[in-house]
């Protein structure tokens, strides 16, 4: 995990100054930070970059991405599929948390 951290960052790092993102600079900023990678890596991590664009990954982080698709085929006998009922989201209630006073004393008695 720390590897992968690291080398995020460096891209990060790399995109900001307006440098372009390669292994070997992934690489020297990682070996900079005096953290140790597996040789792999910054050239896996230098091909993403290669494919995706930087600032629409860090634009889109919250977005989530779309919903799942379902896909629907028609069975051999040519019957009609189904329809997928929607999933009903269930809502959660949280734990309520519970004070000092509930149990009769405090931290500081």
């Amino acid at each position: 995990m720390a590897s992968e951290l690291a080398c995020t960052y460096a891209c990060l790092a790399l995109f900001d100054d307006g440098i372009a993102i390669t292994a070997d600079k992934i690489a020297t900023l990682v070996k900079a930070a005096n953290i140790s990678v597996e040789s792999y890596w910054p050239s896996l991590f230098a091909k993403l970059v290669e494919k995706k664009n930087i600032e629409d990954l860090i634009l889109n982080v919250g977005s989530g991405g779309g919903g799942a698709a379902v896909a629907v085929s028609a069975s051999a006998s040519g019957a009609a599929p189904a329809a997928a009922a929607p999933a009903v989201e269930e809502k959660k209630e949280e734990p309520k948390e519970e004070s000092d006073d509930d149990m009769g004393f405090s931290l500081f008695d």
